[in-house]
């Protein structure tokens, strides 16, 4: 019984619980949000401009797309987010002021971007080469054929992938506390880690733990949802004739996207 109420108040001392509860709430889970949704967005901005230039048929553009995603892929993100936080601390402070706020979404974005990068490349890349030449078919040009045709196919493919990156994110974001973040600045873990040196026990770490669960637990499922959704879809047996049907297809289209040019 003594293991048991040692466990229970090491773990689950609610009265704890509830007093970091607003700080959490009103702190934590909002710092954390703005920093995953910033990088996330930031990430599939660079991302897909990685993605564009690894597919390029310039190696001037392939090469730099693939040692970008190698070095950010490779390097621990605990590392990442040091050295830039720390290593640009003084050319931040002339733009941002003392806070390694930023510092920290930027090195959350560079690191994202690199596998959002590979995520969009393959999305791309899967999408039947046929697309393509019935678009040049039609005569449209590679880059217009790309941005209409065959990117947005590719994005659509890859959805799943892409809320998965978001939850690392959002997990990966616990790690910008090493920048030493102002207090209003603190993310989830962040605040679950000060109650826990006040109070003397874990129970605010698990409090935070169980924000981050709430964050990633339902788009995980939603992950799976969309995931199964589009595995049915792709299911369906294709037409015999399915080349002759993607130029119809985008026949049917082509006015919509060409009707300037008519």
């Amino acid at each position: 019984m003594d293991f048991l109420d040692n466990l229970i108040k090491t773990f689950l001392d609610f009265d704890a619980m509830l007093a970091v509860l607003p700080q959490l709430l009103g702190v934590g889970l909002v710092n954390t949000l703005i920093i995953s949704a910033a990088a996330t967005v930031i990430g599939v901005v660079l991302g897909m401009v990685v993605a564009v230039m690894g597919i390029s048929t310039s190696r001037w553009l392939r090469i730099p797309a693939r040692i970008y995603t190698d070095l950010f892929r490779g390097l621990p993100a605990i590392l990442t987010i040091l050295l830039i936080g720390q290593g640009f601390a003084r050319f931040s402070q002339e733009i941002f002021g003392p806070s390694p706020y930023p510092l920290g979404i930027i090195a959350l974005s560079l690191i994202a971007s690199a596998y959002i990068g590979e995520i969009f490349r393959a999305g791309i890349q899967s999408v039947e080469k046929g697309q393509l030449e019935a678009c040049r078919a039609l005569g449209m040009g590679y880059g217009k054929a790309m941005a209409l045709v065959v990117i947005p196919q590719g994005i659509r493919r890859v959805l799943p992938a892409l809320v998965n990156q978001f939850i690392a994110i959002v997990k990966d974001s616990s790690l910008v506390y090493f920048l030493g973040l102002l207090v209003s600045e603190r993310e989830l873990f962040r605040v679950g880690q000060d109650a826990a040196v006040l109070t003397g026990n874990l129970s605010p770490l698990v409090m935070a733990g169980v924000f981050y669960l709430i964050i990633t637990v339902p788009l995980t499922h939603l992950v799976n949802y969309f995931d199964n959704r589009f595995r049915t879809g792709r299911r369906r047996p294709a037409a015999p004739s399915s080349g002759l049907n993607e130029v119809k297809e985008l026949d049917a289209v082509t006015p919509h996207i060409t009707g300037s040019n008519t």
